[in-house]
């Protein structure tokens, strides 16, 4: 968790994500990121400099039972509030639209529910649990199936809501949380998406991994690149 927490504060403090009196929405899924991140966070906050505090947003997206106890055991017993929001979202995606490759519809819906709960308990930041690997990701697939030079940026203004979305973990690694999440009884929910394993993404993280065993440092250079390039929020010296 230390070395988490460490990478974490590095990226909050070089985007400006954080600041004094923040009341912050923890996207919280149900898997090893988004605890990961609520863990990180909460342990950020008994010490960090700017005083700040968290609540734990978790949206159901309908469909099969959504068993959210041991998350709510997880909130209770680091006294975090916790609100879970039941929508219909899976209905929607699935049986209305019948989309053939729901992820993104799914994500955007997600999201904006997620926003839309946090203004109205009074957050003024989300936090998401996106790690450096999904920007890697996000990079790759922007790059071959829309032909743009684009990923997420660290921080997002949400002008609609009057909300900053923030992504803390950029400069943790997939191979981190992972590392984490074996050595720790996280209560990870078990995964209930019909298209798990069939989305463009799992297809660009493979491609990757098998990029990987030829070129070591691949993603360390794809993500120094984002670093270095022009793509809106990757400047540090920008301010939101």
């Amino acid at each position: 968790m230390q070395q988490i927490v460490s990478s974490m504060r590095r990226a909050i403090e070089d985007y400006n994500m954080i600041e004094e009196g923040d009341r912050i929405a923890v996207g919280l899924s149900g898997g090893k990121d988004s605890i990961t991140l609520l863990l990180a966070l909460h342990n950020l906050s008994i010490w960090y400099p700017k005083k700040f505090e968290i609540v734990a947003l978790t949206i159901d997206p309908g469909g099969d039972i959504f068993d959210t106890t041991e998350l709510e055991e997880l909130c209770k017993s680091l006294n975090i509030e916790y609100v879970i929001e039941r929508t219909n979202i899976k209905e929607v995606v699935f049986d209305i639209r019948k989309e053939k490759n729901p992820c993104s519809l799914c994500a955007n819906l997600r999201r904006g529910a997620l926003n839309g709960v946090a203004e109205a308990h009074g957050c003024n930041k989300v936090a998401l649990g996106h790690h450096q690997d999904d920007v890697i990701e996000t990079f790759f697939l922007s790059l071959f199936y829309e032909g743009n030079i684009h990923t997420f940026a660290p921080t997002t203004y949400l002008s609609r809501k009057n909300i900053v979305t923030i992504r803390p973990m950029i400069y943790v690694t997939e191979k981190q949380i992972k590392g984490f999440a074996n050595k720790n009884p996280l209560p990870i929910m078990k995964k209930k998406c019909p298209h798990d394993g069939y989305s463009k993404r799992e297809y660009i993280k493979t491609l990757i991994r098998t990029l990987t065993n030829d070129i070591p440092r691949l993603k360390a250079c794809i993500f120094g690149a984002i670093e270095r390039s022009n793509i809106p929020g990757w400047n540090k010296d920008e301010k939101i």
